[in-house]
């Protein structure tokens, strides 16, 4: 949902022909621009590269006053004439109005019953292109798309007709776009201050490949004559030579260091993630991070990469939640993490000791999360059953996916729009009971997170079991009555909503008892008292050498009665 750049755009010239000393000079510049603390995640699997076919988008909806829950929205029919409002996604801000399409289709979360799914991740980019004069900002633009396509191809024709009449409200977004055939990326930002319309590049992701985007634009060059694979703005270079951002050849132009030159926190704070992501699919490639550490004469990554083996929506779930466990950036390691291994690091992301500024690592799963998804569209199957919007609130890491299926018509009890909102908590909220249970474990994290992992495999495990069964039951009652599947379909998503509360609520209890003031609980519900880490131990008494040593006390003389 609601998603922001990490980085303010940086101002350095087009990156291919940066010589070694710029580069090493923007490793060592600090960040003296502020940089935006939400962020959010995409992955893009082809069905080439998944284990069963199916393409998939992953997006994390990363904001720090976000709450996460699933709209629905219905199809239908609309008079001539008939309007809709546009609503600004960050501020709730009404922007205006634009004419409502003839028909539009049910929408679940960000996937619609033909099974496109749309996510996005916001890059910035220039500071001189931001405040565009248009209508339609990024997150209006999903959900119409999403409204009135039924193919991935037709969503980018949607979306660009869009701000092509009605002008581009927001700064630059990188957009996952998917159906059960193809899996494009598409980057897009405004032309800056009273100016309409975008400049943009959409690519389709070739067949047996994964990409990923992590709010830095991530499409460099990219063929122009490849109607097929590759669409762009008919001024998307014309635009960079005129604010005199590129000068060289055509097939030269680099969209994202025309549009949103990357800065150091770019490198650190975003094209990490992807990074990350890649040496996880192939970890035979042996990527080295020099990219991203900013070092002199490293070549940016490569859009898309050849997965070692097929992807499964499992190992797409799998790296949404992941802290840079096991890398030089892990997250769970060292004096920030405290005793307990804790993989987050509250805002500011920046800090400053002295006149020197530092930062954390900011890695794929995070503590602002409102909610997250796995989109898996699967052409063999129906439309309402082939579509399955694996969705989880609040933190990834700790957070459950949920089967729901592009088919249902309404939202599980505790997940829908009803269920509550960011200023209230309650247990019938799903994003609050999660809450609930993440911010217990921040205090113990490496012994409650052994728990919260339990539960959720053990849930997530049977979902993934139950699917196939769901399958083939819809599959026959679409074929007596689609109407009839869409029923059975959201009384299965009702079903696994209201388990899946009911058992987090469980847990939440199970954790305060174990963990209460402090001790830890065995499983003969004894109390014991485990110490800390050793190695946090040394870190105490190091911090205060002498002070905490027990010394030899000479017993007192009492009075005596000789």
């Amino acid at each position: 949902m609601r998603t922001t750049a990490l980085r303010k755009p940086g101002r350095h010239a087009h990156f291919n022909q940066m010589t070694a000393a710029a580069l090493a000079a923007i490793a060592l510049v600090s960040f003296g621009q502020p940089q935006r603390a939400d962020a959010c995640t995409n992955i893009l699997v082809t069905k080439g590269a998944s284990a069963d076919g199916s393409t998939m988008i992953s997006y994390s909806a990363d904001s720090h006053d976000l709450y996460g829950f699933l709209d629905i929205k219905p199809a239908g029919t609309h008079e001539p004439g008939t309007m809709i409002d546009i609503i600004d996604w960050d501020t709730g801000k009404k922007l205006g109005q634009i004419p409502q399409a003839p028909v539009t289709w049910t929408v679940v979360g960000n996937i619609n019953q033909h099974q496109v799914a749309i996510g996005e991740t916001t890059f910035g980019g220039r500071p001189e292109l931001e405040g565009p004069a248009g209508l339609i900002d990024y997150g209006s633009l999903m959900y119409l798309a999403l409204q009135r396509s039924t193919t991935a191809r037709e969503a980018i024709k949607v979306m660009t007709d869009l701000v092509a009449e009605y002008g581009y409200h927001s700064t630059g977004e990188s957009f996952s776009i998917s159906d059960p055939d193809e899996v494009w990326i598409m980057e897009m930002i405004g032309k800056g201050k009273d100016r309409k319309g975008a400049v943009w590049v959409a690519r389709k992701i070739p067949d047996g490949y994964v990409s990923a985007h992590a709010n830095q634009a991530r499409i460099r060059q990219f063929p122009q004559d490849d109607p097929e694979n590759t669409i762009f703005s008919p001024d998307v270079i014309s635009f960079a030579r005129e604010m005199g951002w590129f000068c060289g050849d055509d097939r030269d132009f680099s969209f994202a260091d025309a549009y949103a030159p990357p800065d150091y926190g770019a490198l650190r704070f975003c094209e990490a993630r992807v990074w990350n992501v890649f040496n996880h699919i192939r970890p035979s490639e042996k990527i080295p991070a020099d990219f991203v550490k900013a070092v002199p004469g490293a070549s940016p990554m490569p859009l898309w990469i050849k997965p070692d083996r097929p992807v499964s929506v499992k190992d797409v779930m799998t790296e949404m939640r992941d802290h840079f466990e096991g890398t030089e950036f892990d997250l769970s390691r060292g004096v920030g993490a405290g005793p307990f291994g804790l993989p987050y690091r509250w805002r500011p992301l920046q800090f400053k000791v002295g006149e020197k500024e530092y930062f954390n690592e900011r890695s794929i799963a995070t503590q602002q999360t409102g909610f997250s998804f796995v989109a898996q569209c699967r052409g063999w199957l129906p439309d309402p059953v082939g579509g399955i919007l694996w969705f989880g609130v609040d933190d990834t890491a700790s957070s459950v996916y949920v089967p729901m299926y592009a088919g249902i018509t309404a939202a599980p009890r505790g997940f829908g729009r009803e269920s509550g909102n960011f200023n209230e908590f309650s247990w019938d909220s799903a994003f609050w009971v999660f809450s609930a249970v993440a911010e217990k474990a921040y205090s113990r994290y490496s012994d409650i997170i052994k728990d919260i992992r339990t539960v959720q495999t053990e849930l997530e495990s049977s979902f993934h079991s139950m699917v196939p069964q769901v399958d083939e039951t819809a599959v026959r009652l679409h074929g007596a009555s689609p109407e009839l599947a869409r029923a059975w379909l959201t009384a299965f998503s009702a079903t696994v909503g209201d388990v899946t509360m009911k058992r987090w609520r469980d847990l939440w209890g199970r954790i305060m008892v174990k963990y209460n003031d402090g001790n830890v609980r065995n499983d003969k519900g004894e109390i014991e008292h485990p110490p800390l880490p050793d190695e946090w131990y040394r870190r105490i008494i190091q911090e205060r050498p002498g002070f905490f040593e027990v010394l030899p006390v000479e017993a007192a003389k009492g009075p005596s009665c000789r």
